[in-house]
């Protein structure tokens, strides 16, 4: 309803959330990450702990010795350093807690001794002492679930990994389950709606026209063999399928689940045409219609499969239109979405199960509604009720009558309803409006999501429903997880005990200083095995020095030749004001480069983007060149 709600005290263990219009949903959107994944933050915090680093209401001074030890910017960045998730010494309510911060990417939790639950028993949840998370890349982590390193793991494990999974399973010791997906799509072409269109390039302009054009849409959708998709990705065990809600949900549109997912490329070329797409270059592809090259580019990364895309390439080939194909680091993947500039996004849907507490994909609601980014953060800073925070830059208004704009407020509406029936009928007239418009192209229904278990480790549900926004897998009873046979190493059971006990202070985990990292002191005997195998490697290189003279005047060169090039790379990076980076963009500004005033005011101009801002984005001399500010004094 555009205002905020309110926090009241009933008594000293009890509040109540007053809103000024039905709330209904409030309860399952307080009971997943929504929008604020990516603050890492509880929506219940510690005032005993963290008020005293609060900007207006905390210890100055502390605030301001905290600011210079941890060399942060300001007195919010103090703040939000010790309400990260990285700080073991913030008190909390999960399972399991951090007890000290690891530097390498292995991340030890050990259980809460002040978790509220316990089970039908009365004994205390969670049953796991302690759990060790390991990272990887995404690659990687089918392989390590293969060779039955995880006790258990269902988070990027993709349905291509079925085989060598199954495979591998009696060899390695685990069982392979399959979890229903509250996600409706691994793999959906996002147009962008919102793309930019910068006049010294007409080709942007006649795109964002046609992105923007339903019958282009409808088109595309209608060119794609999804049959032949889905026999060589899926073993032909799904169904040709938009974003929507499934069969199983209540709020299910057999509508929108089929809108133009037959295979009929003769109607996408009758609807090309239609948009006067009919002159042909000297390969065989449509040209826009003042006769200039029309292609398309689809942006990946390595958060979705790959498969499709060259399949999707293939088949608009097909109908006359061009289109490449884009691997993009995730980082390069998420700095090109912020222009606007891209063609086409490749991402997968995201909880379409129960919609109306994630409707990115149907209405845009925030920036990660890829269809139309730019109405999405107008939405969500306020627009619909005339927020003046809704005129940022980067926030682009829907026009009047624009279908969007009127699912935007049949969501309002929806989510105002106290029964279900109500918002049900309300969301069902934003799918018919999404049947219609095409705003993305999807190319099945989701797979089973595969759940590697390791035998012996109990607890984990065979069936499940899986999703980002049921927070799997903290959905299916993670505290109830257990070990048949648990693990009874001494030392490791001295290490879960004294990390319980012990909780690292003050936090600091991009300290250098080896204070701010309480681990338990070594044992005796590994100080005597370290000592002895430095002692063994030092005599090697001795002997070998002796025996093999030319060896040893190489390592005696070697010593001082190492010597020189360190204090010349030291003096050539720190010596000079500032970093390497600042020397740099300097020595581009003396060679003619545009100076970072003009940089900025190009910015302001041509892409919204306003100092101080933590990241910039810029075109020169052709190549794409990104620039990270740690604040607005850098």
């Amino acid at each position: 309803g555009g205002t905020l709600g309110r926090v009241e005290r009933v008594d000293e263990w009890r509040v109540r959330f007053v809103f000024d219009q039905p709330n209904p949903l409030f309860l399952e959107r307080l009971a997943t990450t929504g929008m604020n994944y990516e603050d890492y933050t509880d929506h219940i915090v510690p005032a005993h702990y963290l008020r005293k680093f609060h900007p207006a209401l905390g210890d100055q001074e502390l605030i301001r010795t905290t600011m210079a030890a941890l060399k942060l910017s300001s007195p919010v960045a103090v703040y939000k350093k010790m309400k990260h998730y990285l700080n073991p010494e913030h008190p909390r309510l999960w399972p399991w807690v951090l007890r000290a911060y690891q530097p390498t990417s292995t991340q030890i939790l050990v259980r809460n001794p002040y978790y509220y639950a316990v089970d039908a028993r009365g004994k205390q949840l969670p049953y796991l002492d302690r759990v060790v998370m390991d990272v990887k890349t995404n690659n990687l982590i089918a392989v390590s679930s293969a060779n039955g390193e995880p006790s258990m793991q269902e988070r990027h494990i993709r349905y291509e990994d079925h085989i060598l999974l199954l495979g591998n399973a009696g060899r390695n010791g685990y069982q392979v389950y399959h979890w229903k997906s509250s996600t409706q799509s691994l793999f959906t072409l996002f147009p962008n709606l919102n793309r930019r269109v910068d006049p010294a390039r007409p080709e942007t302009k006649l795109k964002h026209d046609l992105l923007n054009e339903p019958r282009f849409r409808q088109a595309l959708s209608l060119a794609i063999n999804r049959r032949d998709i889905i026999n060589a990705e899926f073993n032909g065990q799904t169904e040709p399928a938009q974003i929507a809600p499934p069969p199983e949900s209540p709020y299910h549109n057999a509508r929108l689940y089929r809108s133009f997912t037959d295979y009929d490329p003769a109607r996408a070329n009758r609807l090309l045409d239609d948009l006067g797409l009919t002159r042909r270059d000297n390969e065989g592809y449509r040209t826009f219609p003042d006769g200039t090259r029309m292609t398309f580019t689809l942006n990946l990364t390595d958060y979705t499969m790959q498969g499709p895309g060259q399949f999707i390439v293939d088949d608009w080939a097909a109908v006359g239109v061009r289109s490449l194909q884009r691997n993009r680091a995730r980082r390069l993947f998420e700095q090109e979405k912020l222009t606007y500039e891209h063609d086409f996004t490749v991402w997968t849907g995201e909880s379409e199960f129960y919609p109306l507490v994630e409707p990115r994909n149907f209405v845009p609601t925030y920036f990660e509604s890829f269809f139309a980014p730019g109405f999405g953060i107008w939405n969500q800073s306020g627009g619909l009720h005339g927020d003046p925070a809704a005129q940022r830059p980067n926030a682009l208004e829907p026009p009047e009558g624009h279908p969007l704009r009127r699912a935007m407020e049949l969501l309002e509406d929806a989510n105002r309803q106290p029964v279900e029936a109500e918002r049900i009928a309300r969301f069902n007239e934003i799918q018919e409006i999404a049947a219609d418009n095409v705003w993305t192209i999807s190319v099945a229904s989701p797979p089973p999501q595969l759940v590697v278990v390791k035998n012996g480790f109990r607890n984990v549900p065979r069936v499940a429903l899986f999703g980002a926004n049921v927070q799997s897998p903290a959905n299916t009873g993670i505290e109830t997880y257990f070990w048949d046979n648990p693990p009874t190493e001494p030392s490791v059971f001295a290490q879960t005990k004294h990390a319980i006990m012990a909780v690292a202070s003050p936090p600091n985990p991009d300290s250098p200083d080896d204070e701010f990292v309480v681990a338990p002191p070594p044992s005796a005997l590994a100080s005597l095995i370290r000592g002895l195998v430095g002692l063994g490697v030092a005599l090697g290189l001795v002997l070998v020095a002796l025996r093999h003279p030319f060896i040893g005047r190489r390592l005696l060169l070697m010593i001082p030749t190492m010597l020189v090039v360190s204090v010349i790379v030291f003096t050539l990076v720190q010596l000079p004001p500032g970093d390497f980076a600042e020397m740099r963009v300097a020595r581009l500004e003396m060679e003619g480069m545009p100076s970072t005033d003009e940089l900025a005011a190009d910015l302001r101009k041509n892409y919204g983007l306003d100092l101080p801002m933590w990241q910039r984005y810029a075109r020169w001399m052709g190549f794409t060149w990104f620039v990270t500010f740690d604040g607005a004094d850098t």
